[in-house]
Parts: C-alpha cells; structure tokens; sequence
C-alpha cells in the first residue's frame, strides 16, 4: 500500500529546526512538501543554488518567492487555495504582517490547516520576545529539574523543546486536523508552542515532584542523576556505560556483574543516605575495565547495561536509521543509507518548478515566470 499520508500536500514556510522537523516527519510518511523560501539569484535558473543552513529536508522540494511582494504574495495565496497543510514558523504577527491572515486563507480553502508553531504562548509576558529551545524550556519549569546536585540546571541540546514539544507535537496537531477533517470536511488552525509542548511532556515529572519520586532538589531524585543504579560511568578506556537497573532483580544482575557485594548492597539499596558512598564505589569499578569489556559481562543479561555509542559509532558499524512509527500496512518512506547519515540540504529553488507541476500541472513559461529572483504566477486572465 501508499504512505499513510500520500496525497497530502503541504507548503512550509522555510524556517529552522522544529517546523522543518515536523515537515520531516510529514514527508517521510509520504506527504508532498514544498518549502518556501526567500528569493535567491540562482533560484530556478541553470545554476542550482547552495543549500539553506535547513538539514531537515528530506522528501522536500523548494520555490523562491519574495513574499514581501504583491506578485510573490498572488503565487503563495494560489498554491494556498489548493493545499492541504500550511507551516508557519513565524513569531506571532509576521502572517498577518504579510496580509496572509489564516482567516483569510480559509475563507478561500476552507479544508486547509494552518500549523502555527512558537516558542513562547502567543499570550502572556514572553510572547513578543525572542527566544530558543532553552528559554522554552526554562519558563516551562522543566530546565529547573534538569542537572546535576549543586550544579546549573542543564539543557539536553535542544531536544525538548525544539524537536519534540516544538516539531513533534507540531505534527501530532495536523494529523488530528486532518483526522477530523475526514468527518467535518473543514481545515482548521492548529497552534502549538515549544512551552506548552515541553511542559507536557514532562508531565510525569511534574506530578512526581509532589512525591517521594521526585520531591528533593535537583540531582538528588531517582531518574535524575542521583540513583547510583540510574547513571552514567566512565571506564578504564575513557568511554562510558549507561546503566538502569531499576527493579530489584535488575539491580542484583548489576551488582552480580560488578562482582560487589549482593547481600549488603541489596540491604542498602532502599536507603538513599548510603547513595553517595554507593555511586563513588560504581564510579571506581567501572573504571577497572574498558567499556568493550563491561560489554562483554553484560551481554544478554537483564542487568540494564549499556554501551554509550556515539554517532561515528554507529555510522561505521553500519547502524540501519529507521522511520520512528512502522506501519504494516502502509508503511513510511525508508530512510536510505545515504540520507541517513548526511543531509543534502536543499537549495532555493530545487525541485519545486516539479512539484508544481505535479499538484497543478503549473509549467514555467506558461504559468510561471521568475521575476528579481522571485517565482511569481502568470495571470492568464490578461493575456
């Protein structure tokens, strides 16, 4: 069978990391995206342009449009007519700004979504600021969980926020569009915020921090650096080994593997005033062997033991990238080998003219010329 979301066409407005993630994930289940970009002086002429700084552009195609310019604004309102999926990475204000309100766009295709994806609320102290993944996640409340004892709390990159309760959630909220478009036969606006997106993420963690879980200062708690059975540790070769024994019978294999203790260390594994010593003693263990040995020991046994491989790891030894979701029988498009480790990228320009021509059947020369480095729309009604 098709992708899943074969037939789907979107438009993303070109921007960086969250929407272009979640127009990845679109695309990889089959969606026809087109990304707008900024007019460029090789943009749709015999010299390709170079890629944009966007990574994530797998599956997508691209046209040049100066949307600052009635003709650019005329070819974006007429691809619009006929989509399905609008991405807006835009700060509140800047569609409108444009005159490209979402009103307006669904007075003229009414079974459209617009995704409307910020880092701040639209609404409240924040939201004419600008900010990234960490200023997200710090007025969530959940940075102020992450860290180390008597440490600054610590971003992990810009996962959370950007990728997961930016993109991610981004595509979560089209699909439930386009879900209950199939029943009502109406688009709608979807807004979504990195805020909003980590915070409910981090649900658990929230709702924990009013339990025994959670409930001490950062650094200090179960899942958050402070177990000794939940940690990170250095070995003899200066790699590391994650380890997440978490249940009683898993801490004991650990315990078996490190070749400690069983009986005393079982005793005190409930008592979190004897955490530290107990950390301290792992620490100088794992530091005895290479992380190829600890490996070994802990091979096919339930001690949740695990080598921290990096990424030119995995690249060397042929690791197989997969799609996140595997549907059986209308199964994502496979990330090919030589996607999956390097991007492409994509330039201004490349392969849009295509895609036109395949939602539309719009040709250059017929329908479309480049004006100042910008595709604009012939009007045919005055020719």
């Amino acid at each position: 069978m098709s992708p899943p979301l074969q037939g789907i066409r979107v438009v993303e407005l070109a921007g960086l990391a969250p929407a272009p993630f979640a127009g990845l994930l679109l695309a990889d289940y089959g969606a026809s995206v087109l990304r707008i970009d900024r007019p460029h002086i090789s943009a749709h002429s015999s010299n390709p342009s170079l890629p944009t700084a966007d990574l994530l552009t797998r599956h997508k195609n691209s046209i040049a449009v100066n949307l600052k310019s009635q003709d650019g604004r005329a070819l974006l309102e007429a691809i619009l007519a006929k989509v399905d999926v609008l991405l807006d990475p835009f700060r509140p204000g800047v569609l409108e700004s444009l005159a490209l309100s979402p009103d307006g766009l669904l007075q003229k295709n009414p079974r459209m979504i617009i995704a409307r994806l910020t880092g701040f609320r639209r609404d409240g102290p924040y939201a004419s600021m600008a900010g990234h993944d960490i200023n997200y996640l710090a007025v969530s409340g959940v940075l102020s969980q992450l860290g180390r004892v008597q440490e600054p709390p610590y971003a992990p990159a810009n996962i959370l926020a950007d990728f997961a309760g930016g993109g991610l959630m981004c595509a979560v909220g089209i699909l439930l569009a386009l879900f209950q478009r199939t029943t009502s036969g109406k688009g709608q606006v979807v807004e979504n915020n990195m805020v909003d997106g980590a915070s409910y993420l981090a649900s658990m963690m929230r709702y924990a921090s009013k339990t025994s879980l959670w409930n001490r200062p950062r650094g200090q708690n179960l899942l958050d650096g402070g177990c000794p059975w939940y940690d990170v540790y250095q070995c003899k070769d200066g790699a590391y080994i994650a380890v997440g024994a978490l249940e009683p019978r898993f801490f004991r294999r650990l315990i078996q593997g490190l070749g400690l203790c069983e009986t005393e260390l079982l005793a005190q594994r409930e008592d979190r005033a004897s955490w530290p010593a107990m950390k301290h003693m792992f620490k100088l263990r794992f530091l005895e062997r290479s992380r190829h040995e600890w490996e070994m020991i802990f091979a096919g046994s339930d001690a949740c033991c695990t080598p921290v491989l990096d990424q030119q790891e995995l690249e060397d030894q042929g690791y197989e990238q997969k799609l996140p979701v595997n549907l059986y029988a209308s199964p994502g498009i496979a990330v090919d080998h030589n996607q999956a480790w390097t991007s492409a990228g994509l330039g201004p320009g490349t392969g849009g003219l295509e895609t036109l021509d395949q939602w539309f059947g719009w040709r250059l020369g017929r329908d479309l010329k480049v004006i100042g480095e910008s595709l604009v729309k012939i009007d045919t009604a005055r020719l």
